[in-house]
């Protein structure tokens, strides 16, 4: 049995959740949507926090994150399910914690619980100091700030391709396969809906904008 505790702004759960299933999309640097039984499940990366899409260095983190998961398997450590109903987990790839690799290449700042993990602390200090990645920049806007400042941005926009760092507010599809705007009754699969959602963009068949494409098939 799985017992919950509740814990300002989420659910720690007692007992720990452990799994392997493939990562189908990667929204920002520190979330990825995951296939679970005929459904899809949107995972936090737990302990850490990267820059939103929007704001400088996200697409970035990113990319870097969707270069360690995208459509491989992984095996997914739970820890707590957040307000937003996200799964908040570390994520571990042959070997490898990606949560963790993603605070030693500088994508994203120690955000653990208390700030009780040393070795997050450790690395991310050792990210600033060499500088890596985010930290190259002068002056960076840790997220928690800049969500303060920009609490209607999407926060996961579509990005223009070719240009990683740039956020696009609307999009013009260039790509025949995108017009006509094709709604949730045209999809025959959660995966032909994502594959859309990232190629044109959400429109009608991500409404509210949580980058999870026509809910009745993808959370079945």
């Amino acid at each position: 049995m799985v017992v919950a505790l509740c814990t300002s702004g989420w659910t720690q759960l007692a007992s720990a959740q452990e799994f392997t299933t493939r990562v189908i999309a990667v929204l920002d640097g520190d979330t990825v949507l995951i296939r679970r039984g005929d459904g899809v499940q949107k995972i936090r990366l737990a302990d850490i926090d990267a820059p939103e899409v929007a704001q400088p260095f996200g697409a970035s983190a990113k990319r870097s994150l969707g270069e360690m998961v995208l459509g491989k398997q992984v095996r997914v450590v739970s820890q707590a399910v957040d307000q937003y109903g996200r799964m908040v987990a570390h994520l571990g790839l042959d070997g490898l914690d990606v949560n963790t690799e993603q605070i030693r290449r500088g994508m994203a700042w120690e955000y653990s619980h208390y700030h009780s993990n040393k070795t997050l602390i450790a690395l991310e200090a050792e990210a600033r100091q060499a500088p890596r990645g985010l930290w190259a920049q002068r002056n960076p806007t840790p997220p928690w700030d800049w969500r303060k400042l920009h609490p209607n941005v999407d926060r996961h926009p579509v990005a223009q391709p070719g240009r990683a760092d740039t956020v696009v507010r609307s999009i013009q599809p260039a790509d025949p396969a995108c017009s006509p705007r094709k709604h949730c009754s045209a999809m025959h699969s959660c995966e032909e809906a994502l594959h859309y959602l990232q190629q044109c963009g959400g429109g009608t068949i991500d409404g509210d904008g949580d980058g999870v494409p026509c809910e009745k098939l993808c959370k079945k």
